[in-house]
């Protein structure tokens, strides 16, 4: 066989080896998952990386100090008297207009329709002004609780008696991302109305939360028998598909 011949049939065979390798398709771009954020039955944000666990494991194990695996109520009501207490910024033990306006600007924007992602990088967000589709580009920051961000100055000069508009056109606000349908799970707690919020009516709202939830009456929660969000659904759905 010629030499020429030879080097046909090597680069014909290496062509064949390659093929597979050019014909596979580039991984797909994550930007059109649902966001993978789950708040908790009071009102807490837990974001997570695209593709990493839903991040209601990381609420069930902030809330469950025993750490048993079983929630118990005690456990969930202190949990959500830990974020009233980052809630309430004068720390008078009510929440006024404005701390609930901090809230749905800063720490959860889910509720204005605002879509946050967090990436792989530690600190690193992407904001949309978008309820999960009709992505308009990456921008602006959020503060997490602990983490938080100065007002703008449209924020600076309102008046903290003021009640700020709320919700995505949606309406569903939060509730995509929580067990419940309330849109805004804090507000929820004001049961008379007022616009104001104690928080006794607070941790009222907890126990109420715990209560749905227990619906079997064992007095604790488990993981594994939580309800799933429709985030959490659509979540597994998109990324099944991908398989």
């Amino acid at each position: 066989m010629s030499s020429t011949r030879r080097q046909l049939m090597l680069s014909g065979a290496a062509a064949l080896a390659a093929a597979p390798a050019l014909a596979r398709p580039a991984p797909p771009d994550d930007d059109d998952l649902p966001p993978n954020v789950f708040i908790s039955p009071c009102g807490q944000p837990f974001r997570a990386p695209e593709r990493a666990p839903y991040p209601v494991v990381a609420w069930f194990k902030q809330a469950n100090k025993a750490g048993d695996g079983k929630l118990t109520k005690t456990e969930l009501v202190a949990d959500a008297a830990a974020f009233f207490d980052v809630l309430d910024r004068s720390h008078n033990g009510v929440l006024d207009p404005f701390d609930i306006q901090f809230y749905e600007r800063r720490i959860a924007p889910e509720v204005l329709g605002v879509r946050v992602d967090v990436t792989a990088f530690a600190g690193f967000w992407k904001v949309w002004r978008a309820q999960y589709g009709g992505l308009s580009g990456p921008g602006g920051t959020i503060a997490s609780p602990g983490q938080e961000q100065p007002l703008g100055p449209a924020d600076q000069g309102e008046d903290r008696t003021s009640r700020p508009q709320t919700l995505d056109v949606s309406g569903e606000g939060a509730a995509p991302y929580s067990f419940f349908a309330a849109p805004e799970p804090v507000t929820a707690a004001d049961t008379d109305l007022n616009g104001f919020i104690r928080k006794e009516e607070f941790l009222a709202l907890a126990q109420r939360r715990f209560a749905q939830l227990d619906n079997d009456g064992q007095g604790y929660l488990t993981l594994a028998g939580l309800p799933k969000t429709k985030i959490q659904i659509e979540l597994a759905q998109a990324l099944h598909a991908r398989l």
